[in-house]
């Protein structure tokens, strides 16, 4: 599966469209990583308890849009796209999503 950020890959031709993919996970706060957040705001830093924890929600939000880009038979998803948006205080949605195709 080819995942790219590009509208097109150099070299390589869309054969067919078969039209949007996503795939989104809701993350909450843990409660040490707020404690260890309220230090770091204090004295300073990378939050790397928040980065990590960013870090994983991209990765499940993409392998959900891969998944279901698969189940329609695309062997590429293009034009990739990330979006956070607040739920509720303490979590989050991140948001993965593309235009599957396949590419020849």
């Amino acid at each position: 599966m080819i995942i790219s950020n590009l509208e097109l890959i150099p070299g390589k031709r869309i054969n067919k469209h078969l039209g949007l993919v996503q795939g989104s996970t809701v993350r909450s706060k843990h409660v040490g990583r707020d404690l260890m957040a309220s230090l770091k705001n204090i004295f300073g830093g990378e939050l790397k308890g928040y980065t990590e924890l960013l870090q994983d929600a991209r990765e499940e939000a993409t392998a959900r849009m891969i998944e279901q880009a698969t189940s329609i038979g695309a062997n590429a998803v293009l034009n990739v796209r990330f979006s956070t948006s607040s739920i509720t205080a303490g979590a989050a949605e991140l948001f993965a999503y593309g235009s599957a195709v396949i590419m020849e």
